[in-house]
């Protein structure tokens, strides 16, 4: 079985779809979209259970800040 993964310009993947995310994308989007409506580091922090420095690298674009070059396709394991 495989999957279409996003990728960054040096072909790793990005996002949701890197293995080591902890967030959606969409949470992601939903964080930074809070914090420009007044809604603090810390509460959002309890809210999505990450750091208040993840957050905070987030909103400021540094922590899932990178744009889709293309897709890729990988193989998944069949963990069944």
């Amino acid at each position: 079985m495989q999957k279409t993964v996003a990728v960054n310009e040096a072909g790793l993947r990005i996002g949701e779809d890197h293995p080591n995310a902890k967030l959606t994308d969409g949470e992601v989007e939903m964080i930074r979209q809070l914090h420009e409506e007044g809604v603090s580091y810390k509460v959002l922090a309890e809210k999505f259970e990450i750091s208040k420095g993840a957050v905070a690298k987030i909103c400021r674009y540094e922590r899932r800040g990178q744009y889709l070059a293309d897709f890729k396709t990988v193989p998944v394991l069949d963990c069944e």
